[in-house]
């Protein structure tokens, strides 16, 4: 076969280079194959498809030599795929199976056998679509979903457009679920058409092959090249897609706004089973899907793969607003909002009842995952951040199926009982039965100030650690670059925030809202320290404390409250405050003050809020001076002269003169910070102390 490597519609990655390294492994050469398909969301998504390859092993028992298929486990992602994340198979053993097999009812059976087949001990639990690779001879096999394929799979006359693009090059075989018996109808097709290189699987997707990882790479690229050039000349031909421009977009900034806007409605009202956190799009591939005239004849037939539908729902709901609806009055938008919400969950109940067996799951929640607002964006809601973006990418990858079969033929998708087999299929059940259980702020969104600071710090991290998806703001952005690079996007971002600044701090729950759907907790740990005695101390220095701890605090909940109010799903705040808000002493009137006002501040809205479930607490530290930045300079200088002691003696000092006689660090403050939003979950205008017991700070 001749090596391109040029492509228009798929990147070219390979390199010769570190192919070499890898000489004749076989196993680590898929693997990098793998990782590099996996690397383009048009040739496969998140989790999708799955590659192989077999190679002569010696087989521990008999000290034969046997071949062994190394194919992608259950669950796996072929971008992310390393060793761990592969089974492997005596290939024999898999193919004897068919001796066994007793035809469609016995598919859920056959899985549990491949456990029998296994050759490496350390194998990942093998896949439903572990026989559609060991029944075909290949060494090296790829079982793709690029979005061009899945067009041609999906279009109304799939085999048709096989042929017309391929000739006898490409087999075909109609919609089967995955399984033992697909399996073997690619086994058939492949005899009855042998010197093929490939076959499609109708409304699924790809099977290509090789004798060499790269062959078989090539062979993948080259195959999904020519079903892009075709639906590229099609779309050409027919001068438009989705039957034109129905609605107008907004502005890129509009867009944003409206979104900004309307993002907690909506995740409140998805959230009515379950919380969820949000993810936005307005990419112009979808805004050039969701402002057609096909919209509304398209989107309700549902995705066609069954790896779309599975992470998507079946179909998405359409927001009946117009894009310059006004959504300042969340009332009345939510007056609109929730009949149509109310119509998909019954549609869905209904959908459920309909096409379940009398041994199926127990029905799911009914929201939507996917809603489109014409003109505005796509919006979507799961359980996580990466599960929400991943649901996203599905639904664009279903767009461009759907924009393909379009311009080739018609679009077609799954019968809804196929959907619902696969949706509520026992061995899915029984997949998701096997993830880990959610952490206490899993389905979370924290805002933590001062995260830039050794105690924001630790706050914050402690917030990622137990779940939630936080947003760390400071003062400066590299800091804040420095303090989330261990975290991915789908973890945590960092938004610089003055919290004297309204503006600013309006931005940063802007951003929060765009970059998770709304906000759970709000942590007020921006803090800064200046000890003086009355005679020394200024105007500026008593504004500066004032503007940060208080009215930063006050700034800080008046507009993340708005936001969790349009949520109604309750919420935590939680303020830092000091010991010092509670005990008299010299050389602290500015900022023993400003802690007092925080912590009266905090019971004061803790009464008001509560009736929005809307908890508000106050952790109080003390000699936290391990890693606090607030010890770094003059603050530490005015307690030591306060105290009588040098800045050197200040660590021993303040940890002996608790009564547990305990260093406290910035972890500590963070597990109070935790023990607020995880385990008093009946606790409101609380104090707790965090300072190893200081009996002249107790507050009752």
């Amino acid at each position: 076969m001749e090596k391109v490597k040029t492509f228009k519609y798929v990147d070219y990655l390979w390199d010769e280079n570190k192919a070499a390294a890898l000489g004749d492994d076989q196993v680590a050469l898929f693997l990098y194959r793998s990782n590099i398909l996996g690397a383009d969301l048009r040739i496969t998504n998140y989790g999708g498809g799955n590659t192989s390859c077999k190679t002569i092993e010696k087989d521990p028992l008999t000290n034969e030599n046997v071949e062994v298929m190394w194919v992608k486990g259950s669950g796996g992602d072929i971008g992310t795929l390393t060793r761990k994340g592969i089974a492997g198979l005596y290939t024999e053993r898999l193919r004897n199976l068919k001796n066994v097999y007793r035809g469609l009812a016995d598919e859920d059976r056959m899985v549990g056998l491949f456990n029998h087949c296994i050759f490496d001990l350390d194998s990942k639990a093998p896949s439903i679509d572990t026989p559609l690779h060991g029944l075909l001879p290949f060494k090296h096999i790829d079982h793709l979903h690029p979005d061009a394929l899945i067009a041609v799979a999906a279009a109304k006359d799939s085999e048709k457009i096989t042929k017309e693009i391929w000739g006898d090059t490409m087999g075909w075989v109609p919609w089967q679920r995955p399984g033992f018996d697909l399996g073997l109808q690619l086994e058939k097709c492949l005899n009855d058409n042998p010197g093929i290189r490939g076959i499609v699987l109708g409304s699924h997707g790809l099977f290509t092959w090789g004798d060499t990882s790269y062959e078989c790479y090539i062979n993948s690229l080259e195959v999904i090249e020519m079903a892009s050039e075709y639906i590229a000349k099609k779309i050409e031909e027919n001068g438009q897609v989705f039957g034109g421009e129905k609605v107008e977009s907004l502005s890129p900034v509009d867009r944003k706004i409206k979104a900004a806007q309307i993002m907690p409605l909506l995740r409140g009202l998805a959230s009515s089973e379950n919380r969820m956190v949000g993810h936005f799009t307005d990419s112009d591939t979808v805004l050039e899907f969701i402002n057609s005239n096909d919209l509304d004849r398209l989107a309700p037939l549902g995705t066609s793969c069954p790896d779309h539908f599975l992470r998507t729902k079946i179909q998405p709901l359409i927001l009946s607003l117009s894009p310059n609806e006004d959504l300042t009055d969340s009332a009345a938008v939510l007056n609109k909002l929730t009949p149509l919400f109310e119509q998909y969950r019954e549609e869905y109940k209904e959908y459920y009842e309909t096409c379940k067996h009398p041994n199926s799951p127990a029905m799911r929640d009914p929201n939507p995952v996917i809603i489109i607002y014409p003109g505005v964006g796509m919006f979507s809601f799961s359980k996580d951040k990466q599960t929400t973006r991943v649901a996203s990418e599905f639904y664009v990858n279903a767009i461009n199926v759907m924009r393909g079969a379009e311009a080739i033929s018609e679009y077609t998708s799954l019968p809804r009982q196929e959907a619902f087999d696969i949706e509520y299929w026992l061995l899915e059940e029984a997949k998701l039965q096997r993830m880990p259980k959610e952490k206490p702020l899993s389905r979370k969104v924290a805002v933590v100030t001062g995260a830039g600071g050794g105690i924001g710090q630790a706050i914050a991290d402690k917030m990622v650690q137990e779940g939630a998806v936080v947003v760390f703001t400071d003062l400066n952005q590299e800091v804040l670059d420095s303090v989330t690079a261990k975290y991915n996007k789908d973890q945590a971002v960092g938004v610089p925030c003055d919290v004297t600044n309204e503006q600013a701090i309006a931005n940063a729950f802007k951003e929060t809202v765009l970059a998770f759907g709304g906000v759970d907790i709000i942590i007020h740990s921006a803090g800064l320290a200046i000890s003086k005695s009355l005679e020394d101390t200024t105007t500026k220095d008593w504004d500066l404390l004032e503007d940060v701890l208080v009215k930063g605090q006050f700034l800080m909940i008046k507009n993340g409250v708005e936001i969790i109010k349009k949520q109604g799903l309750g919420g935590d705040i939680v303020n830092i405050a000091s010991k010092n808000g509670l005990v008299a002493g010299p050389n602290n009137v500015a900022y023993g003050t400003a802690k007092a006002a925080q912590q009266h501040m905090t019971r004061l809205l803790a009464a008001e809020l509560a009736t929005d479930k809307i908890r508000v607490n106050v952790v109080n530290p003390d000699g936290v001076i391990v890693g606090s930045k607030i010890w770094e300079g003059s603050w530490a200088e005015g307690r030591a002269k306060a105290n009588g002691i040098s800045v050197e003696e200040l660590p021993a000092f303040y940890a002996k003169r608790n009564l547990l006689n305990e260093i406290i660090l910035p972890e500590d403050i963070a597990n109070g910070v935790f023990a607020c939003v995880a385990i008093l979950d009946k606790s409101t205008g609380n104090i707790i102390n965090v300072d190893g017991g200081m009996a002249n700070a107790f507050p009752r």
